[in-house]
């Protein structure tokens, strides 16, 4: 009942822009903080970015920050993350998720996750 999927991502070379999408369905989204995740291959799964359940917040990684935002439209029960100045080292698949609690950093509390989307930055 409860998806979260996943749009955007792609191929695009250093120093460009892609924007992700994750639309949710089978929840009520305003109740859930979200959170974008990414792993690439041969490496842990790392925390990205977060946001509230109101958008009030946003909490980033250092190695992202200046670089990615994350925002959410709770009419169109969707989360974003706009990735701009990218690096090769952003290559990754990045992953949605969803939770009702505070614990933000912590992939193993969130709820549910979308799907997956690759994202490759080329130099």
């Amino acid at each position: 009942q409860v998806q979260l999927v996943q749009s955007g991502g792609g191929l695009v070379q250093a120093g460009g822009s892609l924007r992700l999408s994750c639309a949710a369905s089978g929840l009520t989204f305003s109740n859930y903080a979200m959170g974008w995740f990414r792993q690439a291959p041969g490496k842990e799964r790392e925390f990205v970015a977060a946001i509230s359940q109101t958008g009030a917040n946003s909490y980033y990684a250092d190695s992202v920050k200046g670089r990615l935002t994350i925002s959410r439209d709770n009419a169109k029960n969707t989360v974003y993350l706009q990735m701009n100045s990218l690096k090769p080292e952003d290559t990754a698949v990045y992953s949605c998720a969803a939770m009702t609690g505070w614990n933000f950093f912590s992939a193993n509390k969130y709820d549910y996750w979308g799907q997956g989307t690759q994202v490759t930055v080329s130099s």
